[in-house]
């Protein structure tokens, strides 16, 4: 029974909490965009993840990692089978030593996590004007306003920059990144993928599915959790109304 009311209060909080939209305490009040998670009952949207994998892979993967996801998890996303080997494949990774102790090369497998665009974070840096792109499989959890942070990020960038606002060479003006100046530049323009579900790639629509597809990321339980807390609730509800009906019922004849 303490465990089931343990269950059920950590579940209601963090539902609240992964649906709150709070403000950067750095950067501009965050934009409130509508996610199909939000609230007690919301879960997410399966087709919606698929495009937000899909904008990932095509695009953010080109220099984000995402190093606590295997790509046998995008079966969570709407991916087949084929096409999760497919896509683990594109990539090559380190196989074990074999018996002289050489290292070789092999193809992604399903089992793996999905593999990092630079084989390390100088050559990573090195790529990118000496700032190592972030993994983002925790990047939902990582900032402040989670998804609502990621959204307004990616939507953020704005060639009208306030006065007196230096932004450094090879730096990039963005309202909601602390500070003002981001290292990655605009990534959002119309049609820049071609969902496979015919959805219209606009700067808008791609900015909400990437943010779904990474509080997935961060977050692959949260259907299951909401599911056990409403579970519990329910069971706590139920017991309740028992345990009150058996006390009037012990307590009737006494006065």
């Amino acid at each position: 029974m303490r465990k089931l009311i343990l269950s059920a209060l950590v579940a209601t909080g963090l539902i609240g909490a992964s649906g709150a939209a709070l403000a950067s305490s750095e950067g501009a009040p965050l934009m409130k965009p509508e996610f199909s998670f939000n609230g007690f009952f919301g879960k997410y949207n399966q087709t919606q993840l698929k495009r937000g994998f899909e904008l990932f892979h095509q695009v953010c993967s080109n220099c984000h990692g995402l190093r606590l996801v295997a790509y046998r998890n995008l079966a969570d996303v709407g991916l087949t089978a084929d096409e999760i080997k497919a896509v683990a494949a594109e990539r090559d990774i380190d196989d074990a030593p074999n018996d002289e102790g050489i290292v070789s090369k092999r193809a992604g497998r399903p089992s793996d996590k999905y593999i990092s665009p630079f084989p390390n974070e100088k050559a990573a840096a090195a790529a990118n004007g000496g700032a190592a792109p972030p993994d983002l499989s925790l990047m939902a959890k990582a900032r402040v306003g989670g998804p609502n942070y990621i959204y307004s990020l990616m939507l953020g960038f704005s060639e009208e920059i306030p006065e007196h606002h230096v932004v450094p060479e090879g730096k990039f003006y963005n309202k909601y990144f602390p500070g003002g100046n981001i290292s990655m530049p605009p990534q959002l323009m119309e049609d820049l993928v071609t969902y496979s579900d015919g959805t219209k790639a606009t700067p808008e629509q791609m900015a909400v599915d990437i943010s779904a597809f990474l509080n997935w990321a961060a977050e692959p339980e949260l259907d299951a959790r909401k599911s056990l807390g409403l579970k519990v609730m329910v069971f706590l509800g139920v017991l309740t109304a028992l345990l009150y009906a058996l006390k009037r019922q012990i307590w009737k004849n006494i006065h």
